[in-house]
């Protein structure tokens, strides 16, 4: 080959390496870009409907006026302009933090790969559901736990997917009414917006609880201090063992319940939270070793998995949480109570509770003279 035809190549193989640097700096800044403004735009509403406009909301968490406009009470007349997204509560102002980022993941009772098998009210009930809350503002991780026993209404659908009517029960019901996939999905996400308050959700994921000891094993595994005596469902669940977690022991040990204990869903609600922490500070742990990570999990738990988050949210979102701070306090259980007096557990929400947990989370306070 002469010395010509030589640079040539060599000419050639640096633009082609040129092209594919360009098209790796462009993916880093572009997708990421993309992401974050589809999840925008794809928010199920603007932000929480919490019975707040501009007043004060009274003790039976009603506004005083009962209008519902965005209007400031007498007492902030002097402040100028009221903004449409602020709220006032128990003498404080409060500005909705429009840059946080919602999603419903659901854990569904099911031992298989996703399939599109509607029997009317057999689609699989969602064991485990929790919003993961994203804070870019406080650079923040939250995860709020929803109790599966948590009464609602939610819509009924018949084995051809045809509406029937609205039901009251436990929210890890309205899965089950639906296709398995997308319309049992959206049927949860419905029913968590219900009682979250109409708070804005960016997007949800339905995953098959079978495909946790994928997920579990692809970041090393989880350490756990078993919590509660579970030898019925593994002889090494013993309380206090100090275990780690790998394969189908991760899976037994936050899916198992003993149903002849009253509030037994509270207690395993307990376990995930717990598997929670340690998986998050597992998982950022191996994604700094591997920036591949979360595409390697997307790629794994494909198959089990119903979601409308897509490969450029993905990018935006892994690099969003990897530096964010996510503690045992980032960690909540909706608060209320549970009666165990029916045929099934049903959990209560406490409403004043919740509403200033969701204002803690998601609002800011503001801090305006006057």
């Amino acid at each position: 080959m002469n010395k010509g035809r030589r640079r040539q190549i060599l000419a050639w193989i640096a633009v082609v390496f040129f092209v594919l640097f360009v098209l790796v700096v462009l993916a880093a800044i572009v997708l990421p870009i993309l992401g974050r403004e589809r999840l925008r735009r794809n928010a199920t509403s603007q932000r929480p409907d919490l019975g707040i406009a501009g007043n004060e909301v009274s003790e039976e968490g009603e506004s005083p006026q009962g209008t519902g406009e965005n209007v400031a009470s007498e007492e902030y007349e002097d402040w100028g302009e009221w903004e449409e997204d602020w709220i006032s509560y128990k003498g404080e102002v409060y500005d909705y933090n429009e840059e946080i980022l919602t999603f419903l993941c659901m854990g569904i009772d099911v031992d298989d790969t996703v399939k599109e098998d509607q029997k009317g009210y057999d689609s699989g009930q969602a064991d485990a559901l929790f919003l993961a809350v994203i804070d870019p503002l406080k650079e923040e991780l939250y995860i709020i736990a929803i109790d599966r026993n948590t009464m609602t209404e939610f819509d009924a659908y018949d084995e051809n997917g045809n509406f029937m009517f609205t039901q009251y029960g436990q929210i890890a019901l309205a899965h089950g009414y639906g296709d398995g996939k997308e319309q049992s999905a959206l049927n949860t996400l419905k029913a968590v917006d219900s009682v979250m308050y109409n708070i804005p959700i960016h997007g949800y994921c339905a995953v098959n609880m079978k495909s946790i000891p994928i997920i579990n094993d692809l970041v090393g595994g989880v350490d756990v201090t078993v919590l509660e005596d579970l030898t019925f469902a593994d002889k090494r669940f013993m309380k206090g063992a100090q275990l780690h977690l790998m394969g189908d022991m991760a899976y037994a040990y936050v899916h198992y319940r003993d149903i002849t204990v009253d509030a037994s869903a509270r207690g395993r609600l307990n376990r995930q939270k717990q598997y929670l922490q340690g998986y998050v500070d597992q998982a950022k742990a191996a994604f700094r070793k591997d920036v591949t990570l979360p595409f390697t999990l997307f790629n794994a738990v494909l198959p089990y998995m119903t979601t409308d988050i897509t490969v450029d949210e993905v990018v935006y979102l892994a690099g969003q949480v990897v530096n964010y701070e996510f503690t045992e306090e980032n960690l909540i259980l909706i608060p209320g109570v549970t009666d165990t007096s029916k045929e099934f557990d049903e959990f209560y929400p406490d409403e004043e509770q919740l509403r200033q947990m969701i204002i803690d989370i998601f609002y800011i306070p503001l801090d305006i003279e006057e």
